[in-house]
């Protein structure tokens, strides 16, 4: 049985399988194809945030593969006093093959996972959100054609996406700045652990959005106050006022870079209204992969050939 529940739960090696398996079934689905490669399997969801890319993309995905899905609300008593998490793991894993939760706090779903009889999904935390920098880097590869020697610069709050994504670019073989202000820039032990698990990867951090978007196949910004920040808004606002993603910015990148944002975007914020609707904005694509990729993350470990 297997977790993804950070990128460390997988092998560069898994990873091309999954994105082999994202192709393919997408390819198909193209084709009008909904193989049902996962027959009977239940995957419940439990998510102490909102949600539309992740729970209508998860739902669908059981859907198409032959499978069925299960919101679990707060009724369940999910993260609430009235049952320890251990016992609720443990039961619920019983039922269910596969359960993702979308949690406030990344020590639930590791806890959650430590105890449950089934695989457990990261559909996001405060530290990590592995599915979208999966569907990201499949977007990158899936528009130039290859990853390996790509660069993504980030614009803005080192967040748990940026994270995610920089260790997916370690893993790959692809470059990673991060630009943003003093105060709000990634944790360089953080991109220190990925470099001594990638030997010879490209990950650093600037103040200069125009310096870190040179020679970038893709131009990628957040919200500047996420999820449980909402009380730093003006804050951020003002921290983050000279990063933002505008036509002027992005003209400074190269002529076939995309813009990349993983929703919801406050426009007029982190980014204008005339780059989010470039023609080189693949940010509807990159929210379609995330059904895709994890369509593939299921069949790897759900799948007649996944293993223990």
């Amino acid at each position: 049985m297997r977790h993804f529940v950070t990128l460390d739960d997988v092998s560069t090696a898994e990873i091309e399988t999954i994105f082999a398996l994202t192709t393919d079934l997408k390819d198909k689905l193209r084709q009008g194809v909904r193989e049902p490669l996962l027959p009977g399997r239940v995957l419940a969801l439990l998510f102490e945030k909102p949600s539309l890319r992740t729970r209508v993309s998860f739902e669908s995905c059981m859907a198409h593969l032959g499978g069925s899905s299960l919101m679990l609300g707060s009724d369940t008593g999910f993260g609430g006093p009235r049952e320890a998490l251990v016992d609720f793991a443990r039961v619920l894993s019983q039922m269910v093959d596969v359960v993702v939760i979308r949690s406030k706090r990344h020590d639930t779903v590791t806890e959650f996972a430590k105890h449950a009889d089934c695989s457990v999904v990261n559909g996001l935390t405060d530290i990590s959100h592995p599915c979208q920098a999966m569907a990201d880097l499949y977007t990158i590869r899936e528009r130039f054609g290859d990853l390996k020697g790509r660069k993504v610069a980030w614009i803005g709050d080192a967040n748990n996406v940026a994270r995610s994504l920089a260790h997916g670019c370690a893993r790959l073989g692809v470059e990673f700045v991060i630009a943003g202000p003093k105060g709000y820039q990634m944790d360089p032990a953080l991109l220190d652990r990925f470099r001594q698990q990638c030997p010879g990867a490209k990950l650093s951090s600037t103040v200069d959005a125009v310096a870190a978007i040179d020679g970038a196949s893709a131009v990628y910004t957040d919200i500047w106050a996420s999820m449980g920040q909402e009380h730093e808004a003006d804050v951020r606002k003002k921290a983050f006022a000279d990063y933002q993603v505008n036509e002027a910015l992005f003209a400074k990148a190269p002529d076939d870079a995309i813009f990349l944002h993983c929703l919801p975007a406050h426009r007029g914020e982190e980014v204008t209204d005339g780059v989010m609707d470039h023609d080189r904005s693949a940010v509807i694509e990159q929210a379609a992969n995330r059904l895709h990729v994890q369509k593939g993350i299921l069949v790897w470990l759900l799948g007649s050939h996944a293993h223990d």
